[in-house]
């Protein structure tokens, strides 16, 4: 399997990202935003960062940046996406995932290690997570703050697409633990056909021992299990 970090004028976690990667032996390669080849890879990552210095709004002009044509086709062909923090404003820009980040509630940019838990492991990205694990991993976002219409949340627990919830270190889903005011305490979700993936947190920056949390890594192992 090959990977393709997509790479956008601010992006900052993609050489993180690629580190993961090849960390777990497989080949991952960057794509300058103003590309048109996807290089034949299977996997396309939106990586985190502040793309286009966050004007407008997070994502907005990112979206429109020549590559993002021929990675909307590749996920409308079922190739996997997966859009972390500033990837996951891209995406629900381009439409590819539904609702909207907003202003986190607090009004502030938010830096700090949360509680995640998986949600499901009808994904691609949870199929092998403890659902009952406290994961320990970074945020780093001022728009991070999802939410959506109510008949779209609806669909969203019909369909089992909803992926990550925040939760305190004993896995416990609150309003206490909840870092940026996510309706339903939502911390990533997927698209109808289980192949593109978007979350706030990052895992890519909780990947390596030397930083004494590899809890990232177990999320990012899920993206080369390919079982689902």
């Amino acid at each position: 399997m090959k990977f393709g970090v997509v790479v956008f004028p601010g992006s900052n976690c993609d050489d993180d990202t690629v580190g993961v990667i090849q960390s777990l032996g497989y080949e991952a390669v960057k794509l300058w935003h103003k590309e048109t080849d996807l290089q034949n890879c299977d996997f396309i990552i939106v990586p985190g960062g502040f793309s286009y210095g966050d004007y407008l709004r997070s994502g907005a002009i990112a979206r429109f940046s020549p590559i993002m044509e021929h990675v909307i086709e590749h996920a409308k062909n079922g190739g996997y996406l997966m859009g972390i923090c500033n990837g996951f404003q891209v995406l629900v820009e381009a439409h590819l995932l539904p609702g909207v980040l907003l202003r986190n509630s607090s009004q502030k940019f938010i830096s700090k290690n949360i509680y995640l838990k998986a949600a499901t492991n009808n994904s691609l990205l949870t199929q092998e997570l403890d659902t009952n694990k406290a994961y320990k991993i970074p945020i780093a976002h001022a728009e991070g703050r999802y939410f959506t219409d109510e008949k779209t949340l609806a669909s969203l627990k019909a369909n089992d697409q909803i992926l990550f919830y925040y939760c305190d270190e004993n896995g416990e889903v609150t309003e206490e633990s909840n870092p940026n005011g996510s309706l339903l305490n939502i911390a990533g979700i997927c698209n109808e056909g289980r192949n593109v993936f978007g979350m706030m947190p990052h895992p890519e920056r909780a990947a390596d021992p030397d930083l004494n949390n590899t809890d990232g890594l177990e999320i990012m192992k899920q993206l080369i299990l390919q079982t689902v």
